[in-house]
């Protein structure tokens, strides 16, 4: 069997281009946690860090005594935040005021006993006060605008203000506040300029 690699065969969601584009994206699954303050923070990292010990579990879990029915090779997917705020009234560039779900994209095989399994046996092994709050959850964002995001985090509204022009002229709107980002770039690893960022957010027909 083919090793699936989102970067060889799902293009369409993750290698999008640096300019807006419309995308229709489809029912998919992630472990997830949700979350709220500064991502600079210790609790965004402890989070983050639970959602790759779970992702691990499942990718490394052929290996166990009771390997998973129905099991393939495939290239982790990236990290994922849905973003919102606390409080309206004050600015998104405050980061405190920041709420999320942090997600990774898992297998269709993982089912819910599995995920539960994954879980009980990584909280034994690596304790970590995250992984009693992460869920395993089915998304299907729909019709979507999206476009590839190069630089800094901090400069992502222009890239928003860009896709919000395009979806105005194209006879769309926001459908939502939130929106997505999928991480491509390590921030540890990469300068600033060099992070490439997916961003997404759904639309509707802006006469609807």
């Amino acid at each position: 069997m083919v090793k699936v690699d989102y970067k060889k065969h799902e293009k369409t969601l993750y290698l999008p281009k640096t300019t807006p584009s419309l995308i229709e994206v489809p029912a998919m699954r992630f472990i997830a946690i949700d979350g709220e303050g500064d991502p600079n923070e210790e609790p965004f990292a402890l989070a983050t860090a639970a959602l790759y010990t779970l992702t691990y579990a499942v990718k490394m879990s052929y290996r166990s005594a009771s390997p998973p029915e129905g099991y393939y090779e495939y290239t982790i997917y990236p990290l994922e935040g849905v973003w919102d705020l606390i409080d309206y009234s004050v600015p998104h560039t405050v980061k405190s005021n920041l709420k999320y779900t942090i997600m990774i994209r898992q297998p269709s095989f993982l089912t819910p006993e599995l995920f539960e399994r994954f879980r009980g046996e990584a909280m034994r092994k690596k304790p970590n006060p995250f992984l009693a709050g992460a869920r395993l959850i089915d998304m299907a964002e729909g019709r979507c605008c999206q476009m590839m995001h190069l630089g800094s985090y901090d400069d992502e509204p222009v890239s928003f203000a860009a896709m919000e022009a395009y979806c105005e002229a194209n006879g769309w709107g926001r459908a939502a506040l939130t929106h997505r980002e999928i991480y491509l770039s390590d921030p540890r690893k990469t300068a600033p300029d060099k992070l490439k960022t997916v961003l997404r957010f759904p639309v509707a027909p802006a006469d609807g």
